[in-house]
This record gives C-alpha cells, sequence and structure tokens, in this order.
C-alpha cells in the first residue's frame, strides 16, 4: 500500500509538472545534449582544435628509428675463362636511428601562424553555432506557440459562429430574421471549419520542427504573459548597431581570421624559394655473420660497424617546373577572393543589424497598435451584439465583428512573438549573443 502511494504520488508530480509545461530555457537545454546540428559543431571544434600541435610538429625535431634483417645468398664468379664459381650464405641485420630538428623552415613558421588562427576560426564557429542554436530554438519555440494562438483563435471564432448560426435558425423560425442571415452564419462556419484544419495541420508541423532539434516531442509549452512588457532595444540608436555589426559580427570574424590565413599561405608558398637549414644526427650499426663457403675466394669472414654522424644539411631549390610560382599566384588569387567574402561579410552584417533594430522597433509600436486595437475589437463587439438584438445590426455586422476581434488576438500574439525573436537575432548580429539573453527572454513565460 505505501509503495502503491508512492507511485500515485509521484505519477501526480510528473503530470503536476507536464501540465506547467517547459519552458525556452529547459527546451534550449535540451537542444545543447540533443541538436544534431550543434553536436556536429562541437565534433568540429575539437577537430579544429587539432590545427595547432600539427602546425608546431613542423617546429619540433623528427626522430626515427630504422631495423633491418636479410638472408644473403650470393655466387661469385671472376670475368676468366674456366674460373670456378663460389657461392656464399650468410645473415646482414642492423639499425639506424635519425634526428633531424629544423633550424631555418620559413614555410614551416607561417603553418604554425596559420594553425594559430586556425584554431581561432573554429572557436568562432562554434559561437556562431551556438548562437544559431539560440536563434533556432526560440524561433520554433515561438512558431508553435504562435500555432497554438491561431488555431485557439479560429476555434474560440468558430465557436463563436455556431452560437451565431444557432441564433440566426431561431430568429428565422420566429419570423425575426431573414434566410440570408442564417446561410450568412452557415458559410462563416464552413469556412472556419477549414481554416481550423489548416491551422491543425500547421501546428503539427512546428511542432515536429522542434521536435527535430530536442530529439523528442515537446509537449506543452510555457506561454507568454499577456501583461508582458517589451523593451526598446539598447542603445536606441540604429548606427551604433550597425557599427558594431560590421565589426563584431561573428560571420565578419570568422572571414577575418580566414583572410589572415590566406594572407600567410602566401608567405609560405613564396617560402618554395627560400634555402632550409636542419641540423641532422644518424647512429647505424651493421653486422654481417659468418657465412656458409664453398669456395676460399668468397669473402664469407663476418663483421660488425657502428657509425655516427652529426651536422648542418643546407638545401637550396633551384628550380622545380615553376610549380612554387603558380601556387604562389594562386594563393594570392584566393587572398583577393577571401578579401571579398570578408566585405561581403561587412555589408550583410550591417544590413542584418538595420533589419533586426527596425523589426525590433517596428514591432513594438505594432503591438502597442494592436493592444489599442483589441480593445476598440472588444468594445465593436459588444456594441454589434447588442444592436442586433434591438434589430439595429444584422447577423453579418455580428459576425464580422467577432471575426476582428479573433483575427486582432492572433496577430498581437505574433507581433509580440516576433518582436521578441528579432531582439534575439539583433544580439546576434552583433556577436553578443549569449544564453543570459534566452534567460531574459524565459523570464516573460508564465510558470
Amino acid at each position: 500500500m505505501k509503495l502503491k502511494a508512492v507511485s500515485l504520488l509521484l505519477s501526480s508530480l510528473f503530470i503536476a509538472a507536464a501540465a506547467q509545461g517547459a519552458d525556452l530555457l529547459q527546451i534550449y537545454k535540451e537542444a545543447l545534449d540533443n541538436d544534431a546540428q550543434f553536436t556536429a559543431a562541437k565534433h568540429t571544434l575539437e577537430a579544429g582544435r587539432e590545427k595547432l600541435p600539427q602546425g608546431r610538429a613542423g617546429l619540433l625535431p623528427t626522430l626515427g628509428v630504422s631495423v633491418n634483417t636479410m638472408w644473403n645468398d650470393v655466387e661469385y664468379q671472376r670475368r676468366v675463362s674456366g674460373a670456378a664459381v663460389a657461392t656464399g650464405q650468410y645473415n646482414s641485420h642492423g639499425y639506424s636511428v635519425s634526428l633531424s630538428q629544423p633550424l631555418f623552415r620559413w614555410q614551416n613558421w607561417m603553418q604554425y601562424d596559420q594553425a594559430k588562427l586556425q584554431v581561432a576560426q573554429a572557436e568562432a564557429q562554434f559561437l556562431q553555432a551556438r548562437q544559431d542554436l539560440i536563434l533556432r530554438v526560440s524561433q520554433a519555440y515561438f512558431d508553435v506557440l504562435y500555432a497554438q494562438e491561431n488555431l485557439r483563435s479560429l476555434q474560440a471564432q468558430k465557436s463563436a459562429i455556431a452560437q451565431q448560426l444557432e441564433l440566426a435558425k431561431k430568429s428565422f423560425e420566429v419570423g425575426t430574421a431573414t434566410i440570408t442571415d442564417t446561410h450568412e452564419a452557415q458559410s462563416r462556419y464552413d469556412l472556419s471549419t477549414a481554416q481550423e484544419i489548416a491551422a491543425e495541420s500547421d501546428l503539427e508541423i512546428k511542432r515536429r520542427n522542434l521536435q527535430a532539434i530536442i530529439g523528442r516531442e515537446a509537449g506543452e509549452l510555457a506561454t507568454l504573459r499577456t501583461d508582458t512588457t517589451l523593451e526598446p532595444p539598447k542603445p536606441a540608436n540604429m548606427n551604433d548597431w550597425v557599427a558594431s555589426a560590421e565589426k563584431d559580427a561573428l560571420a565578419v570574424q570568422i572571414q577575418e581570421a580566414q583572410l589572415e590565413i590566406t594572407d600567410k599561405e602566401v608567405s609560405k608558398q613564396r617560402a618554395g624559394h627560400f634555402p632550409t637549414l636542419d641540423l641532422v644526427a644518424t647512429r647505424s650499426n651493421a653486422v654481417q655473420t659468418n657465412g656458409v663457403q664453398t669456395n676460399p675466394l668468397f669473402p664469407g669472414v663476418g663483421y660488425e660497424q657502428d657509425s655516427t654522424a652529426i651536422g648542418l644539411q643546407l638545401n637550396i631549390p633551384l628550380f622545380q617546373g615553376g610549380a612554387v610560382l603558380s601556387k604562389q599566384r594562386e594563393a594570392e588569387a584566393s587572398r583577393e577572393a577571401t578579401r571579398s567574402t570578408l566585405e561581403y561579410s561587412r555589408r550583410q552584417a550591417a544590413l542584418g543589424a538595420r533589419q533586426y533594430y527596425l523589426g525590433v522597433v517596428n514591432g513594438l509600436a505594432q503591438v502597442r497598435a494592436l493592444e489599442a486595437a483589441l480593445v476598440s475589437s472588444k468594445s465593436a463587439l459588444d456594441s454589434n451584439k447588442l444592436g442586433y438584438e434591438v434589430g439595429v445590426r444584422i447577423n453579418i455586422d455580428v459576425l464580422n465583428a467577432e471575426q476582428q476581434v479573433y483575427s486582432t488576438q492572433r496577430d498581437l500574439a505574433k507581433a509580440r512573438f516576433d518582436t521578441l525573436v528579432n531582439q534575439l537575432r539583433l544580439k546576434g548580429v552583433v556577436g553578443s549573443l549569449t544564453d543570459e539573453d534566452l534567460q531574459r527572454v524565459n523570464g516573460l513565460l508564465a510558470r
């Protein structure tokens, strides 16, 4: 009995938590662990960080060991008429240890500098992927909320139309209204049914889109509070946001790193004309055993030899078929292409800053206008219902007023959702979007 009571308690707590609904922050935390794109970005960052030890390797010594053993079967004959053939079989083996330390290899230093830039670029790309995840989660979350609001609005409108249809039928039966009122109400009811079906399909699609990010069905979601107050962008100057985007946008930082990488590539390819200087050292041992002899002319006496060599090795490239010059021209062309891509990224960042800044500012104005319109629409609906009852308004007036109320409610919800997402996108385009921004938006949700 005690176990059953505990089980019922846990079940009730789970149901209560499910009924409360997951909020935006909870969905985001699940996405950090389950989103396939972000998981790929994490592994891409791990791969990118390996560029540094790879680049450093070109500056460090290399050490190699070679070991060999061979069985030799030799025939020996002098080039004179009637000379006897001597044969011998013996084993030879040995080892060699070689050490090489680059002293001057300019291309290796350029490759090391490139590696450091590639790691910085990988870090920026990962930050961009994290910001992209915040935006994708937020957009998918509010898409579900809007689809729910749209469906709820259509269902409420359908219910109101059904009541008006029933009233029109009764009024026609008692002779206080024409059949036209009934037909108009029936037409609106049929149309609302079709819209409801489309809204249900859209809601299912939006839920599946969110499921693709977090790897499970999200269930009920926390909704936006009705008393939510949206804040204007700070600073309240579009040019400040544009200047920040052109400088700090992650897409710009990534391309700036790429431009430096291509610049190092030009220097690396130019170094193909430079001499290289290495410190080299070798220690070797060779052994030959006494072999089996069939003729005393065959030198089958065994021996062992040890040798050590250390010195400097200078290589001077003179001509390589024009490959060095060709690669240098290729690197220079790639650098100019990257420079143009960087300029394009700056322009796109500036455009995004203007777009999202205006989206926030205009969205706030739209929210205020729709809030006022909702109050007016509700007053108009009450007036039309009263006028219909006393005979100064017809059925179509009431239906239009009801549709206006529900359409305004839906548009107000969309304006709020779009403004919140644009606020996040504005922070993202200047490279300053963080988890704290998501927490701030999450604080506007009802729990």
